[in-house]
Protein backbone atom coordinates (compact mmCIF):
# COMPACT_ATOMS: atom_id res chain seq x y z
CA UNK A 1 0.00 0.00 0.00
CA UNK A 2 1.31 3.75 -1.28
CA UNK A 3 0.32 6.66 0.42
CA UNK A 4 0.26 9.83 -2.61
CA UNK A 5 2.66 12.68 -0.77
CA UNK A 6 2.90 14.86 -4.79
CA UNK A 7 0.82 14.22 -7.86
CA UNK A 8 3.15 14.50 -10.80
CA UNK A 9 0.51 14.19 -13.78
CA UNK A 10 -1.76 11.42 -15.13
CA UNK A 11 1.12 9.22 -15.69
CA UNK A 12 3.40 9.61 -12.16
CA UNK A 13 3.02 9.83 -8.37
CA UNK A 14 5.65 10.80 -5.62
CA UNK A 15 4.39 8.46 -3.24
CA UNK A 16 5.37 6.39 0.50
CA UNK A 17 5.45 2.75 0.77
CA UNK A 18 3.67 2.75 4.04
CA UNK A 19 5.44 -0.73 4.87
CA UNK A 20 8.78 0.49 4.25
CA UNK A 21 8.28 4.09 5.00
CA UNK A 22 10.34 5.04 1.96
CA UNK A 23 9.44 7.51 -1.25
CA UNK A 24 9.36 6.50 -4.43
CA UNK A 25 8.45 7.88 -7.98
CA UNK A 26 5.65 5.70 -9.70
CA UNK A 27 5.17 5.85 -13.48
CA UNK A 28 2.48 4.00 -15.74
CA UNK A 29 -0.12 4.98 -17.69
CA UNK A 30 -2.82 6.67 -15.13
CA UNK A 31 -1.11 6.09 -12.19
CA UNK A 32 -1.69 9.88 -11.00
CA UNK A 33 -5.47 10.50 -12.84
CA UNK A 34 -7.45 11.46 -9.97
CA UNK A 35 -5.21 10.91 -7.07
CA UNK A 36 -4.71 13.51 -4.36
CA UNK A 37 -2.36 14.01 -1.81
CA UNK A 38 -2.56 11.43 1.02
CA UNK A 39 -4.48 9.13 -0.76
CA UNK A 40 -3.58 5.41 -0.40
CA UNK A 41 -3.52 3.23 -3.27
CA UNK A 42 -2.00 -0.31 -4.47
CA UNK A 43 0.35 -0.18 -6.78
CA UNK A 44 -1.28 -0.96 -10.31
CA UNK A 45 -0.16 -3.78 -12.54
CA UNK A 46 2.66 -2.44 -15.36
CA UNK A 47 3.70 0.56 -13.37
CA UNK A 48 7.56 1.25 -12.45
CA UNK A 49 8.83 2.35 -9.56
CA UNK A 50 11.97 4.43 -8.45
CA UNK A 51 13.62 4.74 -5.49
CA UNK A 52 14.09 8.54 -3.97
CA UNK A 53 16.91 7.77 -1.26
CA UNK A 54 19.43 7.80 -2.83
CA UNK A 55 22.46 9.59 -4.65
CA UNK A 56 23.24 10.00 -8.11
CA UNK A 57 26.09 11.06 -9.67
CA UNK A 58 24.59 14.51 -10.07
CA UNK A 59 23.38 14.63 -6.28
CA UNK A 60 20.31 12.96 -4.07
CA UNK A 61 17.67 11.78 -6.35
CA UNK A 62 15.11 13.68 -3.92
CA UNK A 63 16.71 17.03 -4.85
CA UNK A 64 16.92 16.31 -8.65
CA UNK A 65 13.57 15.22 -9.35
CA UNK A 66 12.43 18.66 -7.68
CA UNK A 67 13.53 20.45 -11.19
CA UNK A 68 12.82 17.93 -13.13
CA UNK A 69 9.03 18.35 -15.80
CA UNK A 70 7.57 15.14 -15.69
CA UNK A 71 7.55 14.17 -19.01
CA UNK A 72 10.87 13.99 -18.73
CA UNK A 73 11.03 11.36 -16.46
CA UNK A 74 8.16 9.34 -18.32
CA UNK A 75 10.53 9.90 -21.45
CA UNK A 76 13.67 8.46 -19.36
CA UNK A 77 11.39 5.68 -17.82
CA UNK A 78 10.84 4.34 -21.60
CA UNK A 79 14.53 4.13 -22.34
CA UNK A 80 14.81 2.28 -19.04
CA UNK A 81 12.02 0.04 -19.92
CA UNK A 82 14.00 -0.40 -23.61
CA UNK A 83 16.79 -1.52 -21.66
CA UNK A 84 16.03 -3.97 -19.41
CA UNK A 85 14.71 -5.76 -22.71
CA UNK A 86 18.30 -6.26 -23.60
CA UNK A 87 19.97 -5.79 -20.38
CA UNK A 88 17.80 -7.46 -18.27
CA UNK A 89 16.45 -6.51 -14.88
CA UNK A 90 19.82 -6.24 -13.11
CA UNK A 91 19.92 -2.25 -14.47
CA UNK A 92 20.17 0.48 -12.13
CA UNK A 93 17.20 2.06 -11.75
CA UNK A 94 18.47 5.34 -10.05
CA UNK A 95 19.64 6.44 -13.57
CA UNK A 96 15.98 7.66 -14.20
CA UNK A 97 16.81 10.67 -12.11
CA UNK A 98 20.30 12.23 -13.64
CA UNK A 99 18.92 10.43 -17.73
CA UNK A 100 16.02 12.53 -17.26
CA UNK A 101 17.88 15.53 -16.06
CA UNK A 102 19.81 15.02 -19.07
CA UNK A 103 17.06 14.51 -21.19
CA UNK A 104 15.24 18.21 -20.04
CA UNK A 105 18.54 19.70 -20.66
CA UNK A 106 19.19 18.32 -24.02
CA UNK A 107 15.33 19.58 -25.50
CA UNK A 108 16.37 22.72 -24.05
CA UNK A 109 19.36 23.16 -26.25
CA UNK A 110 17.54 21.81 -29.15
CA UNK A 111 14.09 23.84 -28.70
CA UNK A 112 17.28 26.85 -29.03
CA UNK A 113 18.70 26.10 -31.92
CA UNK A 114 22.11 24.82 -30.06
CA UNK A 115 22.75 21.57 -31.27
CA UNK A 116 26.01 20.01 -29.56
CA UNK A 117 28.66 17.62 -31.71
CA UNK A 118 29.88 15.44 -29.87
CA UNK A 119 33.98 14.32 -31.14
CA UNK A 120 33.67 10.96 -29.44
CA UNK A 121 29.96 9.79 -30.81
CA UNK A 122 31.52 7.52 -33.48
CA UNK A 123 33.43 6.22 -31.06
CA UNK A 124 30.86 5.50 -28.42
CA UNK A 125 29.15 3.56 -31.15
CA UNK A 126 31.43 1.03 -31.08
CA UNK A 127 32.43 0.68 -27.70
CA UNK A 128 29.22 0.12 -26.52
CA UNK A 129 27.20 -0.39 -29.89
CA UNK A 130 24.42 -2.58 -27.68
CA UNK A 131 23.99 0.58 -25.46
CA UNK A 132 23.66 2.94 -28.11
CA UNK A 133 21.35 0.97 -30.22
CA UNK A 134 19.04 0.81 -27.24
CA UNK A 135 19.84 4.59 -26.70
CA UNK A 136 18.59 5.15 -30.13
CA UNK A 137 14.38 4.98 -28.83
CA UNK A 138 15.26 8.35 -28.07
CA UNK A 139 15.17 9.83 -31.31
CA UNK A 140 11.85 7.94 -31.72
CA UNK A 141 10.55 9.30 -28.42
CA UNK A 142 11.51 12.85 -28.74
CA UNK A 143 9.95 13.26 -32.33
CA UNK A 144 6.14 10.61 -31.29
CA UNK A 145 5.87 13.03 -28.08
CA UNK A 146 7.64 16.31 -28.46
CA UNK A 147 7.78 16.93 -32.25
CA UNK A 148 11.80 17.11 -31.80
CA UNK A 149 14.17 15.63 -34.37
CA UNK A 150 17.53 14.86 -32.33
CA UNK A 151 20.67 13.39 -33.58
CA UNK A 152 23.53 10.97 -32.92
CA UNK A 153 25.40 13.03 -30.84
CA UNK A 154 22.54 13.12 -28.30
CA UNK A 155 22.18 9.27 -28.58
CA UNK A 156 25.64 9.46 -27.86
CA UNK A 157 25.07 10.57 -24.23
CA UNK A 158 22.09 8.97 -24.11
CA UNK A 159 23.98 5.30 -24.41
CA UNK A 160 26.80 6.44 -21.66
CA UNK A 161 23.85 6.58 -19.44
CA UNK A 162 22.81 3.47 -20.10
CA UNK A 163 26.37 1.97 -19.78
CA UNK A 164 26.78 3.74 -16.25
CA UNK A 165 23.58 1.99 -15.43
CA UNK A 166 24.54 -2.16 -16.42
CA UNK A 167 27.60 -1.97 -14.21
CA UNK A 168 29.38 0.20 -11.95
CA UNK A 169 31.13 2.70 -13.90
CA UNK A 170 30.02 6.30 -13.84
CA UNK A 171 28.97 8.36 -16.97
CA UNK A 172 32.12 10.60 -16.62
CA UNK A 173 34.34 6.99 -16.43
CA UNK A 174 32.69 5.75 -19.67
CA UNK A 175 33.33 9.37 -21.36
CA UNK A 176 36.71 9.40 -20.18
CA UNK A 177 37.64 5.67 -22.06
CA UNK A 178 35.75 7.22 -25.04
CA UNK A 179 38.13 10.08 -24.93
CA UNK A 180 40.92 8.23 -24.19
CA UNK A 181 40.34 5.60 -27.18
CA UNK A 182 40.08 8.72 -29.87
CA UNK A 183 43.40 9.87 -28.24
CA UNK A 184 44.46 6.28 -29.45
CA UNK A 185 43.52 6.47 -32.98
CA UNK A 186 44.99 9.85 -33.33
CA UNK A 187 48.75 8.89 -31.89
CA UNK A 188 48.04 5.61 -34.37
CA UNK A 189 46.83 8.19 -37.77
CA UNK A 190 49.27 10.26 -36.64
CA UNK A 191 52.38 7.33 -36.41
CA UNK A 192 50.79 5.98 -40.11
CA UNK A 193 50.27 9.48 -41.53
CA UNK A 194 46.74 7.89 -42.48
CA UNK A 195 42.93 7.42 -41.42
CA UNK A 196 42.03 4.95 -39.24
CA UNK A 197 38.68 3.02 -41.00
CA UNK A 198 36.52 2.78 -38.38
CA UNK A 199 34.42 0.09 -40.07
CA UNK A 200 37.47 -1.74 -39.80
CA UNK A 201 37.62 -5.09 -38.19
CA UNK A 202 40.88 -4.21 -36.47
CA UNK A 203 39.66 -1.12 -35.41
CA UNK A 204 36.63 -2.88 -33.76
CA UNK A 205 38.44 -5.28 -32.17
CA UNK A 206 40.83 -2.61 -30.51
CA UNK A 207 37.67 -0.80 -29.10
CA UNK A 208 36.22 -3.93 -27.82
CA UNK A 209 40.13 -4.50 -26.17
CA UNK A 210 39.95 -1.40 -24.63
CA UNK A 211 36.47 -1.50 -23.21
CA UNK A 212 37.50 -4.73 -21.55
CA UNK A 213 40.75 -3.45 -20.42
CA UNK A 214 39.21 -0.88 -18.45
CA UNK A 215 36.68 -2.93 -16.62
CA UNK A 216 39.42 -5.59 -15.94
CA UNK A 217 41.88 -2.50 -14.09
CA UNK A 218 38.32 -1.97 -12.23
CA UNK A 219 37.79 -5.54 -10.94
CA UNK A 220 41.53 -6.38 -10.64
CA UNK A 221 41.39 -8.93 -12.89
CA UNK A 222 44.48 -10.01 -14.50
CA UNK A 223 45.27 -11.52 -18.05
CA UNK A 224 46.88 -14.74 -18.53
CA UNK A 225 49.94 -14.95 -20.38
CA UNK A 226 52.52 -11.70 -20.82
CA UNK A 227 53.70 -10.35 -24.53
CA UNK A 228 55.40 -7.47 -23.51
CA UNK A 229 58.84 -8.42 -24.18
CA UNK A 230 58.11 -10.38 -27.76
CA UNK A 231 56.21 -6.82 -28.67
CA UNK A 232 58.74 -4.63 -27.56
CA UNK A 233 60.89 -6.88 -29.61
CA UNK A 234 59.19 -7.37 -32.63
CA UNK A 235 56.97 -4.29 -32.97
CA UNK A 236 58.42 -1.34 -31.14
CA UNK A 237 56.39 0.98 -32.43
CA UNK A 238 53.43 -0.39 -31.11
CA UNK A 239 54.36 -0.51 -28.10
CA UNK A 240 55.98 2.88 -27.48
CA UNK A 241 52.15 3.96 -28.04
CA UNK A 242 50.71 1.45 -26.16
CA UNK A 243 52.60 2.26 -23.24
CA UNK A 244 51.90 5.64 -23.48
CA UNK A 245 48.00 4.92 -23.95
CA UNK A 246 48.01 2.90 -20.32
CA UNK A 247 49.61 5.46 -18.95
CA UNK A 248 47.02 8.39 -19.63
CA UNK A 249 44.79 5.40 -19.20
CA UNK A 250 45.53 5.21 -15.83
CA UNK A 251 45.14 8.30 -14.98
CA UNK A 252 41.06 8.73 -16.70
CA UNK A 253 39.75 5.99 -14.45
CA UNK A 254 41.55 5.95 -11.85
CA UNK A 255 42.76 2.83 -11.47
CA UNK A 256 46.49 1.01 -12.01
CA UNK A 257 46.56 -1.38 -15.23
CA UNK A 258 48.26 -4.31 -14.67
CA UNK A 259 51.64 -4.31 -16.72
CA UNK A 260 50.66 -7.04 -18.88
CA UNK A 261 48.06 -4.73 -20.52
CA UNK A 262 50.48 -3.03 -22.04
CA UNK A 263 51.31 -5.97 -24.91
CA UNK A 264 47.96 -7.13 -25.13
CA UNK A 265 47.21 -3.55 -26.02
CA UNK A 266 50.18 -3.29 -28.54
CA UNK A 267 49.26 -6.47 -30.61
CA UNK A 268 46.04 -4.93 -31.42
CA UNK A 269 47.29 -1.26 -32.22
CA UNK A 270 49.98 -3.36 -34.53
CA UNK A 271 46.68 -4.54 -36.39
CA UNK A 272 45.29 -1.21 -36.65
CA UNK A 273 48.76 -0.40 -37.85
CA UNK A 274 48.69 -3.13 -40.48
CA UNK A 275 45.05 -2.39 -41.95
CA UNK A 276 46.14 1.76 -42.49
CA UNK A 277 49.79 1.05 -44.13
Amino acid sequence: MYRVSKVLNNNGVIAIDMDENKEYVILGKGVGFGKKVSQRFDKPEGCTTYRLEQETERGSAKELVKGIEPEYLEIADAILTESRKVFGDSIDRGILFPLADHISFAVARIRRNEQISNPLTEDIKVLFYSEFKVAETLKTILRERLQIESDDHEVGYVALHIHSAIGDEKVSVAMQTARAVRECIDMIEKATGKPIDVLSLSYNRLMNHMKYMVARASTGEKLNLDMNEYMLDQYPQAYKVATDICKNLEGCIGHKLDETETGYLAMHIQRVYKDAV
